[in-house]
């Protein structure tokens, strides 16, 4: 595996912060709206089964 730079390092923490902070938002997203957590469970299901054979 190639070495990387402190630019690419930095990038990937940075993006690795994002995901985990957006992660946690959905999370308690969730929480809050139970309903809507469940409508976006099932579209995502749905496009799952469209998609995805």
């Amino acid at each position: 595996m190639s070495e990387k730079t402190p630019e690419q390092l930095d990038r990937l923490r940075r993006r690795a912060a994002f995901l985990r902070e957006r992660e946690e938002a959905r999370a308690l997203r969730d929480r809050i709206a139970p309903r809507r957590a469940r409508a976006r469970q099932l579209r995502e299901a749905m496009r799952w089964a469209t998609y995805h054979h």
